[in-house]
């Protein structure tokens, strides 16, 4: 079979409901995620798919986040491995020079006010929104601890991210695109604007690709693939109610990335790939912060997520599109026995991830 894998934007709440269903998906299938031949990783999915492709397993994403420590295993810089950063990338750090500045972007702002049709509302909104105050320096040393330079090793991998000119998505690594280091396109990818400053490429500057889709997976639509499986933070299966006028804004929202994922999903279907969607349920969502960039009740969602994903994989839709998966390597599936130090070391991993 030829796999795509897609994983979508969500910000730190959806960072870590994806580390905890890739985690279900590998376990319960036995299937390695890494073995995609395509990765796709949109904002949050962009990290999470750089540290997979990287050869970072999700059984240890899932251990290292929730604390545990591994004696002995090191990563590709020759680091100790329990010394690398358990947030995620999300810590925020101010720059405090150049100020930030308004608008972000001139040229986005003006194009989409010209031609409001041709973009999408959060590019109508992005371009006017200052400058965000934060550093993308966490970001980049998360990525930087498992792919040190250049891009990941696995050659399918696609970092998506948005012109901040022009508010066109560019996906990274994909042949034609601009040349960079992977964590710089992973930076660029989550630069939320307004938020994080924008990131620049090749005398380019670039900002988070969920402003074009939170899920981009039509970007895959005119590949050669038999199914794609998209793990989607930012829409939900079960009907979404707010009566809580907080929570209205989240309701817009995951419609609205929901409509959008269907009828990418449809694209796909209609040049004959299956496609596996997979999204929060009601107790993700009631266990997420409405604020996707709230560091708070991390190892939670993941946790919740390994059931519910668990579950949806179980059903019989999408039970029968996963069944033929092929088998991965058992150490990237589940924890490997005996001490931490004699496991294979994380650049060893890094050589298992194929994209075939």
């Amino acid at each position: 079979m030829k796999i795509g894998l897609v994983l979508g934007a969500g910000g730190i709440q959806g960072g870590a409901w994806l580390t905890g269903g890739l985690s279900a998906l590998a376990e319960e299938t036995g299937w390695d995620p890494a073995s995609a031949g395509r990765i796709v990783g949109t904002s949050a999915g962009s990290m999470i798919a750089a540290l997979l492709a990287g050869g970072v397993p999700p059984w240890f994403m899932v251990a290292h986040s929730a604390g545990e420590t591994f004696e002995g295993v090191i990563d590709a810089r020759g680091r100790p491995a329990a010394h690398a950063d358990r947030s995620g990338g999300a810590r925020y750090e101010p720059v405090l020079w150049p100020p930030p500045r308004w608008p972000g972007s001139l040229p986005l702002g003006v194009r989409s006010f010209v031609r409001p049709n041709r973009h999408t509302p959060a590019t109508l909104l992005s371009g006017w929104l200052p400058r965000g105050p934060l550093s993308t320096e966490p970001l980049r040393n998360q990525v930087h601890r498992v792919v040190p330079e250049g891009w990941a090793p696995h050659p399918g991998l696609w970092v998506v991210a948005c012109d901040f000119a022009t508010g066109r998505r560019v996906a990274f690594g994909r042949e034609g695109s601009p040349p960079a280091d992977l964590r710089d396109a992973v930076a660029a990818s989550c630069a939320v604007p307004g938020l994080y400053r924008p990131v620049e490429i090749g005398g380019r500057t670039y900002v988070d690709g969920g402003i074009y889709s939170a899920s981009n997976l039509d970007i895959l639509r005119d590949e050669e693939l038999d199914l794609v499986i998209c793990l989607n933070p930012t829409s939900s299966l079960h009907p979404i109610r707010a009566i809580d006028p907080r929570e209205w804004g989240a309701l817009v929202f995951r419609r609205a990335t929901g409509r959008r994922l269907g009828s990418e999903a449809k694209k796909l279907r209609a040049r004959g790939i299956q496609v596996a969607l997979i999204q929060p349920l009601d107790e993700d969502l009631q266990t997420m912060s409405r604020n996707l960039m709230s560091t708070r009740n991390r190892n939670r969602v993941i946790e919740v997520a390994r059931r519910t994903v668990a579950a949806q994989l179980r059903s019989p839709e999408i039970a029968e599109l996963v069944a033929d998966l092929p088998p991965g390597r058992p150490e990237k599936i589940h924890r490997p026995d005996g001490p931490p130090a004699q496991w294979p070391p994380l650049f060893e991993l890094q050589g298992a991830s194929g994209g075939d």
